[in-house]
C-alpha cells in the first residue's frame, strides 16, 4: 500500500477507483503500456474526461515509490468537488450577494492554495476551475490553504465557458481581471451579484473568455513591472469587493 493516501497505482485499482466514483485528479500512464487491461483503463479514463499524461517509467517511479504500478499511477483528490449548478441555486437561495471565483487555467498548486485562504477570508460562495489544465487540489494545495480547501466549495466544469453561461443563466454578473483595458476596479460596483476571474499565471484570462464577461477591468500599477502575482491580485479583487459590500452595510 502507498504511504501517500492522494496516490494510487496498479491499473485494476485505477478502473476500481473510477468507476466507484472516486475523484482522480490525474492519471499517469506509461509510455508504450499495451495489454486488454490498459485499454480498458484507458478508455474509462476518455470517457470520464479525466486529465492523462503519458510518462517515462522513471517518473511513475516517484510517484508510487513502488516498482509494483504496472505503468498506471493516479492523483486522488483529497476533497469532493460541488456541483456548480446546484451551488449557485444554494446560494441565491441563502439570500447573500453572491460571490464567486473562477480561475481560468492557474496552474501553480501554491498560487492555487493561496487563493482558496483567501477566498475563504472573503466570503467567497464557491471557486470554480476547469477539468483539464488546471491544478490539481493536492496535499501541498490543502497544506498551503491553510486547510480553507475543505471550507471553500469548489467546482468542477469541463470549460471556464459553461460556468460563464450557468451565471448568466442566474443574472450573476462576472468581471476579469486584465491588463487588455482601460477601465480600472474601482469602476466596478461589487455589490451585485458577482463572479471575479482569475488567469493563470502566464496566459491571462483565455481571451474567448473575455469576450463572454461582463466587466474587464485592472488594478493600477505605480512601479515598473506590468503585473502582479496571481493570488496577490485576486486577494486585491476579493477585498475590494468586501470593502464596497460593508461601506453599503454601514450606509
Amino acid at each position: 500500500m502507498t504511504p501517500n493516501p492522494t496516490i494510487i497505482f496498479g491499473i485494476r485499482a485505477l478502473i476500481e477507483a473510477i468507476e466507484s466514483g472516486s475523484t482522480i485528479n490525474k492519471v499517469y500512464l506509461q509510455k508504450g503500456l499495451r495489454g486488454n487491461l490498459f485499454y480498458e483503463l484507458d478508455k474509462l479514463v476518455k470517457d470520464k474526461k479525466i486529465a492523462t499524461s503519458t510518462v517515462p517509467i522513471e517518473k511513475l517511479n516517484r510517484l508510487s515509490k513502488n516498482n509494483n504500478h504496472q505503468g498506471a499511477v493516479a492523483q486522488i483528490s483529497p476533497i469532493e468537488f460541488y456541483d456548480l449548478e446546484k451551488l449557485i441555486e444554494k446560494t441565491i437561495e441563502s439570500e447573500k450577494i453572491p460571490l464567486f471565483l473562477i480561475l481560468d487555467q492557474l496552474s501553480d498548486v501554491r498560487n492555487f492554495g493561496a487563493i482558496i485562504r483567501t477566498a475563504e477570508c472573503t466570503g467567497v460562495n464557491g471557486i470554480i476551475i476547469q477539468k483539464n489544465g488546471s491544478a490539481p487540489v493536492n496535499a501541498e494545495t490543502i497544506k498551503t490553504s491553510a486547510g480553507a480547501a475543505f471550507k471553500v466549495p469548489i467546482c468542477k466544469v469541463d470549460h471556464i465557458k459553461d460556468a460563464l453561461f450557468l451565471l448568466e443563466a442566474s443574472e450573476i454578473k462576472t468581471v476579469a481581471a486584465t491588463e487588455k483595458t482601460k477601465d480600472s476596479i474601482f469602476d466596478v460596483n461589487f455589490n451585485q451579484p458577482i463572479a471575479i476571474v482569475m488567469g493563470s499565471e502566464h496566459r491571462g484570462v483565455n481571451p474567448s473568455v473575455l469576450k463572454m464577461v461582463d466587466y474587464k477591468v485592472k488594478l493600477p500599477l505605480l512601479g515598473e513591472i506590468e503585473s502582479l502575482n496571481v493570488s496577490v491580485a485576486c486577494g486585491a479583487f476579493l477585498y475590494e469587493t468586501v470593502r464596497q459590500r460593508l461601506q453599503v452595510v454601514k450606509n
